[in-house]
C-alpha cells in the first residue's frame, strides 16, 4: 500500500469516527440529560449529589467543548489508522490470530490500563503549574457537571485523554472491534459519572463492587474539591494513595438514600 493510499484511509477514518463518535455522544449524553434533567428531575431530586444544579449556559458550554474534543480524538484516530496500515501498531484484523479468549480478555486489559493512565495523567494535570498550562480548568469550570461535561476538555487535555489509544495499540495486540467495545464502555462510564445523580443503590459501597468501582458521587466530589478522587473507573488508586475524599461515604449515603429515608431525616430535624 502506498503512502497516499494509507493517508486516504486515515483521512476516511478521521472523518468517519469523528462523525460516529459525535452521534454516539449526543445520543448517550442527550438521553441521560433528558432522563435526569427533564423527565425525572423532580422525582429523582433526592439523588442529586450537589446542592445546586448546573449554572446558566453550562450545558451548552460543555457541549461545545466536547465536540471540539471529539474532533481531536478523530485526528488521533486517523494517525493511529495510518500507523496501523504502516505496520507500526499491534492491531490485528482476524480474531483467529489470538482467539476469542484474548479478544475478551483484551477488553479488560484495556480498561485496567486506561484506569491507571487516567489516574496518573489526571493527578499530574492538577499540579499547580500543569493545571494552568494544560487548561484543565476548562473541565473544572463545571463544579456541578452534567452528562455533557464528559468530554469537555481543553485541546491540550483532549490530546492527553486521546493518548490512551496509541499507547494501547502500540503495546497490546488489539482487534478493532474489541477496541470499539472498550471505547463504548469508557464513554458510557464517563457520561454517567458526570450526570450529577447517584445511580447506585444505598448498599453499593458496602459491597465488593462498591470497594472496586467508582460511583457518580465519587467524581462529583472531585469536581467540588478538585484535589481528591482522581480515579476514573476504579477506586483502587485513590484508596492506595489516600486521595479519596474524606466525606465520600457520607455524601454517597445521602445521595443514594431513598425518598422515604430523606423524608424521615427531614422530620427528625424539624422536631429538634
Amino acid at each position: 500500500m502506498t503512502s497516499l493510499e494509507k493517508l486516504a484511509r486515515a483521512l476516511a477514518a478521521l472523518v468517519g469516527t469523528t462523525f460516529l463518535d459525535a452521534v454516539g455522544y449526543v445520543l448517550l449524553a442527550g438521553g441521560v440529560w433528558l432522563f435526569f434533567y427533564v423527565v425525572f428531575q423532580q422525582a429523582l431530586r433526592h439523588r442529586r449529589v450537589g446542592r445546586s444544579g448546573p449554572a446558566d449556559g453550562q450545558a451548552w458550554r460543555e457541549f461545545r467543548h466536547s465536540l471540539r474534543s471529539i474532533a481531536i480524538f478523530g485526528i488521533v484516530t486517523g494517525a493511529v489508522v495510518y500507523a496501523g496500515y504502516s505496520g507500526w501498531t499491534r492491531l490485528y484484523l482476524h480474531i483467529s490470530d489470538y482467539g476469542w479468549s484474548w479478544f475478551l480478555l483484551s477488553i479488560g486489559v484495556m480498561i485496567v490500563v486506561h484506569d491507571a493512565y487516567f489516574y496518573w495523567t489526571h493527578r499530574l494535570m492538577h499540579h499547580r503549574r500543569l493545571y494552568r498550562l494544560l487548561r484543565h480548568d476548562t473541565h473544572h469550570r463545571s463544579s456541578h457537571p452534567t452528562p455533557w461535561a464528559a468530554y469537555a476538555f481543553s485541546p491540550a487535555e483532549a490530546f492527553i485523554q486521546a493518548g490512551i489509544g496509541p499507547l494501547i495499540v502500540f503495546v497490546v495486540p488489539v482487534h478493532p472491534v474489541a477496541f470499539g467495545l472498550f471505547m463504548t464502555w469508557q464513554l458510557a462510564f464517563n457520561v454517567f459519572g458526570h450526570c450529577g445523580y447517584e445511580i447506585f443503590p444505598a448498599w453499593f459501597l458496602r459491597s465488593r463492587a462498591g470497594w472496586l468501582l467508582n460511583s457518580v458521587t465519587h467524581h462529583a466530589l472531585h469536581h467540588e474539591a478538585f484535589r481528591m478522587n482522581y480515579g476514573l473507573y476504579f477506586a483502587v488508586w485513590d484508596r492506595l494513595l489516600r486521595t479519596t475524599h474524606p466525606d465520600y461515604e457520607q455524601r454517597f449515603e445521602r445521595a443514594a438514600a431513598g425518598p422515604q429515608v430523606m423524608a424521615a431525616a427531614a422530620g427528625r430535624r424539624s422536631t429538634r
